[in-house]
Order: C-alpha cells, then sequence, then structure tokens
C-alpha cells in the first residue's frame, strides 16, 4: 500500500451512558494518501466511510486473502490515477443488536451527533484536511448508504458530498418481508421480543439467531423508540399476526428516503453531489427503491445520478470504484 493506515481511537462525549450499554471508545481508523506530511500546507479532502448493518470499523479496514477492503481499494484507485488523493475516515455505529443507522434515538444513542459532530471536529483537530463542507463527502452501502442519506440531507452544511450503495429507502420494498420471518424467529421464544432480545444478548455465538429479527430489532431502536416499552423501543407489527401496526410503522415511514424527501429537498439541492446506484439482483429489493427515490428526486427537481448494476447486494463491492473515483475528484475540483 502506498498511502497508510492509522487506527485511532475516539472517546465520544455524546455516546457515553448510552441506552444499550455499549462502548463509548470507538475505533477510527483513517486512511492518509501516499502524498500525506510532504507538502508543506496541503490539506486533503475527506470521506467519511459508513458502514453497512453488522460491521464494525476494525473489521472494515482488516485484510483478507481475497478481498479488497475500502482503504485498500482507494490506495489503488490513487496509484491507478483514477482516484484523487483524500483521506478516508471509516466510521462505527455498532451496537448491541449490530447498528444504530448513524441515527440519534432514545433507545440507542446519538450517533448522528457523534459522526457528524464528534468524528468530524477530531480528525479536522488532528489531520491536514479542508475544514469545509465542500471537501468532507459521506459515502456508504446498504445502511451506511441510508446514513449517507439521511445525515446528508440533515446537515449540508457539514457534507456536501453524498454517495450511497444500495442504500435503504422505500421501506416496503425490503421490511415487510423481514418483519414476517421475525415473527417465525420470535415465536420459539413465546413470541415475545423482550425475551428474543434477551436471550440474543447473552448469548456468546449470536450466529444462530435469525438475521432478520435482530435486523429487526436493531431498526425498530432506531425508528421507533418509546422510552416506555421494556425494550425501549415499539415494533411496527403484530408478534403473532405479523400484521402492520399503523401507528408505529407511520413512525418508520418518516425516516424513509423516499417518504422525507418532500421535506429534505431544500436540504438536498444544497449538496454538490448525490450519487446512487443498486444492482439489479439484490437480494432485498433495493434496486427498486433507487428506482423510487430517483423518481422522488427528479419530481422534487434535485439534481442526482441514480445508476444501475448486475450485481446483488453483497456482491457488488467493485461498485466503490466507481463512487471514490467519482467523490476525490468531485471534491478536488471544488477546493
Amino acid at each position: 500500500m502506498k498511502g497508510s493506515l492509522q487506527m485511532e481511537t475516539i472517546a465520544s462525549v455524546v455516546l457515553k451512558d448510552n441506552p444499550l450499554g455499549d462502548p463509548r471508545r470507538r475505533d477510527l481508523p483513517v486512511y492518509l494518501p501516499p502524498s500525506y506530511g510532504r507538502v508543506r500546507g496541503r490539506r486533503y479532502p475527506t470521506i467519511y466511510f459508513l458502514l453497512g448493518y453488522g460491521s464494525s470499523a476494525r473489521a472494515a479496514v482488516v485484510s483478507g486473502p481475497w478481498k479488497e477492503t475500502v482503504v485498500q481499494r482507494l490506495d489503488r484507485l490513487i496509484e491507478e490515477g483514477r482516484a484523487r488523493e483524500a483521506v478516508l475516515v471509516v466510521v462505527d455505529d455498532f451496537t448491541a443488536y449490530g447498528g444504530a443507522q448513524y441515527m440519534n434515538s432514545t433507545a440507542t444513542g446519538r450517533y448522528e451527533d457523534f459522526l457528524a459532530d464528534e468524528a468530524v471536529a477530531f480528525v479536522e483537530d488532528k489531520f491536514a484536511v479542508v475544514r469545509s463542507a465542500e471537501g468532507r463527502a459521506l459515502l456508504g452501502h446498504s445502511s451506511g448508504g441510508f446514513g449517507a442519506l439521511n445525515v446528508g440531507s440533515r446537515r449540508p452544511e457539514v457534507f456536501a458530498h453524498v454517495a450511497a450503495h444500495s442504500p435503504d429507502a422505500a421501506f416496503d420494498c425490503n421490511f415487510a418481508f423481514e418483519f414476517l420471518r421475525s415473527v417465525n424467529a420470535l415465536a420459539a421464544h413465546g413470541g415475545s421480543p423482550e425475551r428474543f432480545a434477551a436471550a440474543f444478548r447473552a448469548a456468546r455465538d449470536k450466529s444462530a439467531f435469525p438475521f432478520e429479527a435482530v435486523m429487526t430489532l436493531a431498526m425498530a431502536s432506531c425508528y421507533s423508540p418509546n422510552a416506555r416499552r421494556p425494550l425501549g423501543f415499539d415494533l411496527p407489527f403484530d408478534c403473532r399476526t405479523g400484521e402492520l401496526i399503523p401507528s408505529v410503522w407511520r413512525r418508520w415511514l418518516a425516516h424513509d428516503p423516499v417518504r422525507a424527501l418532500p421535506r429534505r429537498a431544500a436540504a438536498l439541492r444544497r449538496l454538490k453531489t448525490l450519487w446512487f446506484d443498486a444492482g439489479t439482483r439484490d437480494e432485498f429489493h433495493l434496486h427498486l427503491a433507487a428506482r423510487r427515490l430517483s423518481k422522488a428526486l427528479s419530481v422534487a427537481r434535485v439534481p442526482h445520478v441514480h445508476q444501475e448494476h448486475g450485481f446483488g447486494h453483497r456482491d457488488g463491492a467493485a461498485r466503490f470504484d466507481a463512487s471514490l473515483s467519482l467523490l476525490s475528484r468531485r471534491m478536488a475540483r471544488e477546493g
């Protein structure tokens, strides 16, 4: 690798005493490009990489024998001349349920603030980076893609560039099926989400627990928090029949990027870059969600680029070549 990777740790203030008891000290891997520190006075744009559900920052930068990490990918693209030099920061939002969608929630903690306020301030205090929105980008896949869209639409004064791969959107495209599978998983615990959650959190080997049910708990902790409930959140469906509970489901839909677009269109128009893609073989039907999002953005006259490819949800890592190249070049031009 021509550049270098530094493993930083940030002691979060906003995540202290979070509801799930998750660590406030977070790994913050930082990639520095090849010329970093060699050119006096030079500042670099920064790409904040948001992880998908179930991922941790340290795991994201550990190289394996058969796949490229996002850090290695950017380093290669720079060497090939396909990307401009940029700092890349991997931001962790892992929780006891696997992720927090980079949102503030009374059931999980203040993960949007951790990203947009603390992580940015930490990086800009320690590294030679551009200290303006034009020099900051959000990039993510799946839940990280949702985080990029969501935070970008809420904090355009902090991040001017957004790229998302297969982002969670049009929630009825993917979550409705997961709810039905979750009902069956909860049945093994008497239909009680509290019993299921307790068993999951107590288990050393969590791989035996159905992915859909654990993910549903994680999403509910973000989209429908309720401090009066035993788990701190409401599920959006009846645990026996699987029928949607309209009042709770509406709270989920309020965060859906497609349905939230009308009230966020003005903020999205402030972005310098809004780019997203999805694969036509996406197992969670997120290519349909991306089409709906693009349609809604066009109606609202929000400039954007929507692309499709032939991969599925889990095998499209090669698409990061496109987003990393685009973001690094756009920020170099803005700078």
